[in-house]
């Protein structure tokens, strides 16, 4: 479908939301104590956020059951050891024995995007395989993803992008359909925001099998606060990859530094009450990528060029927001006198930072009343 076909439906949509977001203004905030009120709420953690670990499914359960945590989102296909329908059945039953669900993803399904790779066949190959990954596992949905920022300056730019993925989808959505299984579309690396999204998944056929999974940390890099992210993709989510993050004006625009959640400058009360209300039966999965800046250099010439649809009043909560925050420094691995031992201890420090930064997520969500165990 032509760029110019699918921009009214996206108006018509943001319309809506503004109506529905001055209602949702009207709402105070609550304070901690009453946002216990999540409980209920499953948590889990994104295996992309120990990453350095190279740990197969198999391990990624062992430590979910050490944290306590309810689900767990194994978001690429590389950390299986097959494909099988009897090894998959059978994580199933060991996730299930350990009472803890499993959602599953894999990347990107846009075969014009800078980030496509064939390694599991064409675009349409690959979604079909990952819809079946899925469905053995007992996952409700199939995460998927667009691309990145670069996207946004190919040819025809991200609405031509939209529409190349939409049309994989709907290739497969008979497939999606009889294993019961939901396409959830993230906005990810500053390829969309929380609007595009949507665009996507109602230019795909709708919310019988597309959905959305939100990352609140990719938000930043598309000039969205992750509050009005949510109020935008939540009704549609499915599935989550969420972490903090640090804000501040710099001299190109502003810049982020993911963190741990709860060190950043996200409201994570208002966000969880709001997202109980908006994302009912949705898992909240945690995926801490932290310690590095990255700028998101708004002021530069032709930057904006990439968001010529956005709303300004996004651009002005965007900044308000960026406003609270002061410059930080990013983490940096220890490094040693010797090389090869350089090398060591700079592996094992990445793991230990990036086991921590989970861990203290998890224990700051448990604290706030997110999880079903104890």
């Amino acid at each position: 479908m032509a760029q110019s076909t699918i921009i009214p439906n996206r108006r018509q949509f943001m319309k809506t939301m503004a109506a529905g977001g001055l209602a949702a203004a009207a709402s105070p905030l609550v304070g901690l104590a009453a946002h216990h009120g999540s409980k209920g709420v499953k948590l889990g953690y994104d295996n992309f956020a120990v990453r350095a670990m190279n740990w197969m499914v198999e391990d990624h359960l062992e430590y979910s059951e050490k944290l306590g945590i309810d689900s767990l989102f194994m978001s690429d296909l590389d950390h299986f050891k097959s494909f099988d329908k009897k090894y998959l059945v059978d994580v199933r039953k060991k996730a299930s024995d350990k009472g803890i669900d499993i959602h599953v993803g894999t990347w990107s399904i846009c075969p014009t995007s800078v980030t496509f790779k064939d390694d599991w066949g064409n675009a349409e190959e690959h979604l079909r395989l990952a819809i079946r990954v899925a469905e053995n596992l007992g996952s409700p949905v199939i995460r998927v993803v667009l691309g990145n920022r670069d996207d946004r300056q190919t040819e025809g730019g991200i609405m031509a992008r939209i529409e190349d993925t939409a049309k994989v989808c709907r290739a497969c959505r008979s497939q999606a359909l009889d294993a019961g299984i939901k396409i959830a579309v993230e906005n990810h690396a500053g390829d969309m925001q929380a609007s595009e999204v949507v665009t996507l998944i109602e230019e795909a056929g709708g919310s019988e099998y597309m959905a959305a999974n939100l990352d609140a940390g990719n938000a930043s890099w598309t000039l969205e606060d992750p509050l009005e992210n949510l109020e935008i993709m939540g009704p549609y989510a499915a599935t989550t990859s969420l972490r903090d993050s640090a804000i501040w004006v710099s001299e190109n625009g502003t810049t982020v530094q993911w963190t741990a959640m709860g060190k950043g400058h996200v409201d994570w009360v208002a966000y969880f009450k709001r997202f109980k209300e908006i994302c009912p039966g949705v898992p909240v999965h945690i995926e801490t990528i932290s310690g590095f800046n990255r700028e998101i250099p708004f002021l530069d010439d032709g930057f904006m060029d990439m968001f010529r649809d956005m709303k300004a009043t996004t651009l002005a909560r965007y900044l308000k927001w960026a406003r609270q925050g002061k410059a930080r420094d990013p983490w940096k691995a220890p490094v040693g006198p010797n090389s090869d031992r350089a090398d060591h201890n700079k592996d094992k420090a990445t793991q230990n930072y990036q086991k921590a930064e989970i861990e203290e997520s998890i224990r700051y969500c448990k604290s706030i009343g997110l999880g079903v165990k104890g």
